[in-house]
């Protein structure tokens, strides 16, 4: 059986859409080409950006998430019991307003082997170099958790725990048909631990007593929905703050929630340490106490501002960290992915690709 991947370089998996794949879309929507022409150029752009990914470097490759739109509402809706709904209020990111839609319970949650996204996924797999991995990303099972998409679970499920279990198996069985299709390297995005530091952070009594309970609770699902993960299939986990348009959602020190991030069973998380907001390295300490083998992907290059980092200013970072856990424990990524939407933050194409090869090259002088 061959190892589980790893590698102390890496991205998080979505980039800017190119402006060739931007202005086919508007013509798609518009009907001036038809789906066929569309999903054409849509692979075409997909080789274009795993051949610079290798190029750059990079041990593993994302589709730069060019098929979806949203990072995480396309994969949920493309699960069976899920409904798009219109909140007709948006995200409450920091100066920036998203588009209203959002999904909910429809009916009992199972998987769905026609899922978009595994046929996305072959794709991948097809075309990535000799050498490089094929990496996958997904939202994490808590996203059901917010946004009252599981507000009406009692219409489905006789209990929480339940619909737990059945949220669960869903992701259980998802992960083993991508499994099935070659992939060895799934990553989870994940909001609401960053959700849940905000809320623990400003509420007392029993208020903060229902967000513990919410902590629990998603250490409960994704232990779960991993018990069965092949050996050689590495899955690490994104704790994503927001992205959108270069703004942000939450702000706060892992601190909060580390004791939870420590009974997680994935292999790798990757932490957002680009600027104040995300404090120090402190929590790192603890989660490593408890999972010796976990390794923590520093995020430290930020997706959302032109402005190249200074590797030296990186390496010192690094060697922070390195005081507190191993230096073999972690690695260096960008904060966040490029373009969790389909708007993409504010920098070029040229601006993303320079702070790939700045993670790439600052890791190698380290680590290799």
């Amino acid at each position: 059986m061959s190892e589980k991947f790893s590698s102390h370089y890496d991205v998080v998996g979505s980039f800017l859409r190119p402006n060739k794949l931007q202005h086919a879309k508007a013509d798609l929507l518009a009907h001036k080409i038809d789906q066929a022409n569309y999903d054409e150029i849509l692979k075409k752009e997909i080789k274009r950006v795993v051949e610079k990914q290798a190029k750059l470097g990079l041990k593993d490759a994302t589709d730069g998430e060019f098929g979806r739109s949203w990072w995480h509402l396309d994969f949920l809706l493309g699960l069976k019991g899920v409904k798009h709904v219109d909140r007709h209020e948006s995200y409450k990111f920091h100066g920036e307003k998203t588009r209203t839609d959002n999904v909910e319970l429809g009916g009992r949650l199972a998987s769905n082997p026609d899922h978009p996204f595994f046929k996305q996924f072959a794709y991948l797999k097809s075309i990535v170099p000799k050498g490089v991995v094929a990496k996958e990303t997904i939202p994490s099972p808590t996203l059901f958790f917010r946004d009252d998409r599981s507000k009406n679970y009692e219409l489905f499920y006789a209990n929480w725990e339940d619909f737990l279990k059945g949220l669960a198996k869903t992701y259980a069985e998802m992960i083993q048909h991508f499994y099935d299709l070659g992939c060895r390297y799934l990553q989870f995005d994940d909001t609401t631990w960053a959700f849940l530091i905000s809320k623990l952070n400003e509420t007392t009594g029993e208020k903060r007593d229902k967000y513990l309970a919410l902590a629990k609770d998603s250490v409960f699902v994704i232990n779960k929905m991993l018990e069965k993960v092949p050996a050689d299939m590495t899955v690490t986990t994104h704790i994503c703050r927001g992205n959108f348009k270069s703004t942000y959602l939450f702000s706060g020190s892992y601190d909060v929630i580390a004791p939870y991030l420590s009974l997680l069973h994935y292999d790798e998380l990757f932490l957002e340490y680009d600027d104040e907001r995300s404090g120090d390295f402190t929590a790192l300490k603890e989660i490593w106490n408890k999972r010796p083998n976990v390794k923590i992907i520093l995020g430290l290059v930020t997706s959302k501002t032109p402005q190249l980092e200074d590797s030296a200013k990186l390496k010192a970072r690094i060697d922070e960290a390195a005081q507190l856990i191993p230096l073999e424990n972690l690695g260096l990524s960008t904060q966040c992915g490029f373009a969790s939407t389909e708007e993409g933050n504010k920098l070029t194409e040229e601006e993303q690709w320079a702070k790939v090869e700045l993670v790439v090259k600052t890791a190698k002088q380290i680590w290799e």
